[in-house]
């Protein structure tokens, strides 16, 4: 069974005299330097000065500075920038600055797993991924309550890694909830793998090809799309809070009786050997190759004309108008 910890098992003493720089400033970056900084840690903000955050991170009341600086000055490096680039600020920036006995910190295991990044044997290498998006992780900090999260030690050079990575989720929130121990293999082998066969690009085929179906079939396309995309939410919300079976239990019986019986000859053995399939691309560094090679040479462009493809799909021309008529007051493309 995994190893958990909670929030009366974990001090703050240990890191309370440390300096955390966070590197970066966006969805996560904003969420922990916040969360830490009201926990009573000291926390600077490392950001490139013409970059978008600079400003936001001063209004904010952080103390800011160009990211070299912030790595000098350092003892927890904690590096919440995409995976993307934090190979060339990591040399660029902040290996120059690295010293024995400091500790890079993460949210994500890819940079260090795939040796995107290759730290010097006398520094601690540490994680702590919050399960939820930043915005979210900064919400339930301020409710009093915390986001689970996924923490990992890959290189404990000091012997105290465990107390800074602990203290650090902590302080962010996380304890509140609970820590799961993981390794930076696991943590990004798993999080690819959801994101690709469920969470994100499995779900959205998913809905596309329902939606498509049905309009096929001569069915009005703002009927298809309540019933494909829309109400998708409100499984997921009842699978989250109650479970699979909770989900089940909390369906009309006609609804339950079809899901049961219906599901697994959508997405039955055919679906989970293509699965098997993604996973070895990843386990095996494929997908990171490719993805590393891509992003090199196409930038945003890796992934924008697949989005262009999407946006003139009928399901968004359907979709952008509904979306207005369901929250007419917000500003929803």
């Amino acid at each position: 069974m995994a190893k958990i910890w909670y929030d009366s098992e974990v001090s703050l003493e240990p890191i309370k005299d440390k300096l955390i720089a966070v590197i970066g400033y966006g969805i996560q970056g904003r969420a922990q330097a916040l969360n830490m900084k009201d926990s009573g840690l000291r926390v600077i903000v490392g950001l490139r000065r013409e970059g978008k955050s600079w400003d936001l991170a001063v209004k904010d009341g952080n103390e800011v500075m160009e990211i070299d600086e912030a790595t000098k000055r350092a003892d927890i490096i904690h590096i919440l920038i995409p995976d993307m680039v934090q190979a060339k600020i990591y040399k660029e920036f902040i290996e120059p600055h690295l010293k024995e006995n400091k500790a890079l910190g993460f949210s994500h295991g890819a940079s260090i797993h795939w040796k995107w990044i290759v730290p010097p044997k006398n520094v601690d290498v540490i994680m702590v991924a919050p399960k939820a998006p930043g915005q979210r992780v900064r919400e339930v900090y301020l409710e009093g309550s915390g986001t689970p999260a996924l923490v990992a030690v890959y290189q404990n050079y000091t012997g105290k890694a465990w107390e800074k990575i602990l203290g650090m989720a902590k302080a962010i929130g996380c304890t509140r909830a609970g820590v799961i121990e993981t390794t930076f293999k696991e943590e990004v082998e798993t999080d690819w793998f959801g994101e690709q066969v469920d969470l994100v690009g499995g779900v959205d085929r998913m809905i596309r090809n329902a939606f498509e179906t049905l309009v096929e079939a001569g069915y009005q396309p703002e009927v298809a799309y309540f019933e494909c995309l829309h109400e998708l939410k409100l499984i997921v919300d009842l699978i989250q809070r109650y479970g699979i079976p909770g989900m089940y239990r909390r369906v009309s019986e006609t609804a339950r009786y079809g899901g049961l019986t219906r599901g697994k000859r959508i997405i039955g053995e055919e679906a989970k050997e293509k699965m098997k399939e993604v996973l070895k691309e990843i386990r095996s560094g494929k997908f990171a190759e490719e993805w590393l090679k891509v992003y090199e040479k196409e930038g945003q462009e890796a992934f924008n004309k697949y989005l262009r493809e999407i946006d003139e799909h009928l399901i968004e021309e359907v979709g952008r108008k509904l979306r207005k008529m369901i929250w007419p007051k917000e500003k929803i493309t």
